[in-house]
């Protein structure tokens, strides 16, 4: 697949858009099929190569899986070949894919062992795999780390449950262990357990599979092991991600738009979180109309001091809106400190935003501060290259708004996060070309 894209800036959009699916619900629900031999069908999967990835290593281990819809599989794990987990296409497979490390919860609580490559994914900084690991511990599994591959083997022979309390609120780090437990003997406490809705479908699903799950929405859960679990059918979420990315890039293109099934009951305080920026919103039922806007004026705290917008965990906004939030913000009235509390190396993408004429400095890696411009100049079309999925939909977005010709390389990053944006976004008016 090509891996440029060439936008012509300048365009206004308008019409309806649908989000796919949850691509961070998928790579849990996706993973969760392993905890039964019984067959599990799920709806509203998101195509895209993290996730098509995903299915595909699932089928590699002689789990079957069929395509029944667009958008929808159905998985039988009844013949489950663990010694493909030794072999070097695995290793190669897994290790080009983060999701890939919630696979451990399932294996272990199945099938007692499991081994797994050091997990690639966004060069984004690090992402520490500790939560999982610890939890797996305090469960009773024992691990070996081999320096020489960066690989993991884990025993599992007897899964216990125990209390815990999580170093970080982990949303990954919390669904592993949760597929771990739901199968060990005895109880389990997670207490400071992620509570985001994708973490709320996951024990969802599994309580409809038979597992029995106690505080689901909350920072406290309590499970209780069983024995087996049955197969089901569930339907993922929208994508809250790209919710909130075609929200910034309706304000940024000064456009109307409808966001078809956005969910916004879903969406904790992302709506509000634009909103701050002065961008009108209107919730219609279950979807989003973001109106066309010639000015949008960033809102400051009540003493008037600069409005600052981080990430925190849920019920607070998730971290993968905030390139999206700092792109929007400099075509506004105002400022804004953008905080990525998460990841280090994040907002450095924001040197080829300042190349196209945005107000912004780079405090340190985790604060910018944006200098809205007020559309008193367009940003103008340069070449630049796709770091990782958020910030290269942000850089996108800035392209998209601009005057003249940008081109984005590798944008492959894009592609694993986001299911045929230029083909989705070009209905509504845009000019993305892929080459």
């Amino acid at each position: 697949m090509a891996d440029i894209f060439e936008v012509t800036g300048g365009k206004k959009l308008k019409g309806e858009i649908t989000p796919q699916g949850a691509k961070n619900e998928a790579l849990q629900i996706l993973c969760a099929t392993l905890l039964t031999e019984k067959e599990v069908v799920i709806h509203n999967i998101p195509d895209i190569l993290d996730v098509n990835m995903l299915i595909n290593l699932i089928g590699d281990f002689g789990v079957e899986v069929k395509k029944v819809a667009e958008g929808s599989y159905s998985f039988k794990a009844a013949n489950v070949n663990l010694d493909y987990l030794y072999t070097e296409d695995y290793r190669n497979k897994a290790a080009k894919l983060r999701g890939s490390i919630m696979m451990i919860g399932p294996l272990l609580a199945r099938f007692k062992r499991a081994f797994i490559p050091k997990p690639g994914g966004d060069k984004i900084g690090r992402r520490r795999l500790d939560t999982h690991f610890l939890g797996f511990e305090k469960l009773g599994a024992k691990f070996k780390f081999n320096n020489n591959d960066n690989s993991f083997s884990i025993d599992a022979s007897e899964l216990t449950g125990t209390y815990m309390l999580l170093d970080e609120a982990s949303v990954t780090g919390t669904a592993n262990i949760v597929m771990a437990a739901v199968l060990a003997k005895g109880t389990t406490t997670i207490f400071n357990a992620a509570c985001e809705p994708y973490l709320q479908q996951l024990c969802k699903m599994l309580v409809r599979m038979g597992a029995k799950i106690e505080g689901i929405g909350s920072n406290l859960l309590t499970i209780h092991g069983v024995d087996s679990l049955s197969g089901t059918e569930h339907t993922m979420l929208s994508d809250m991600i790209e919710v909130g990315s075609f929200i910034g890039m309706a304000a940024m293109t000064q456009s109307e738009i409808t966001i078809k099934n956005a969910q916004p009951h879903e969406l904790g305080i992302i709506p509000d979180s634009f909103r701050k920026l002065g961008i009108q919103l209107e919730i219609k039922d279950n979807d989003i109309i973001v109106p066309y806007q010639r000015h949008y004026e960033i809102q400051t705290f009540i003493d008037g001091s600069v409005l600052t917008i981080a990430d925190a965990i849920w019920p607070g906004l998730t971290p993968d809106l905030l390139s999206v939030i700092l792109v929007t913000a400099t075509q506004a009235k105002g400022t804004v400190l953008i905080h990525q509390k998460m990841f280090e190396s994040r907002l450095f993408f924001v040197d080829k935003l300042i190349d196209m004429g945005a107000q912004i400095i780079l405090c340190d890696p985790h604060r910018a501060a944006v200098i809205g411009i007020n559309r008193s100049y367009k940003l103008r079309g340069i070449k630049m290259t796709s770091p990782d999925i958020r910030a290269g939909v942000a850089l996108l977005i800035a392209a998209m708004s601009a005057e003249g010709v940008s081109t984005i390389n590798n944008i492959n990053q894009i592609d694993r996060g986001y299911q045929n944006i230029e083909g989705r976004l070009n209905a509504l008016g845009a000019d993305i070309r892929r080459k």
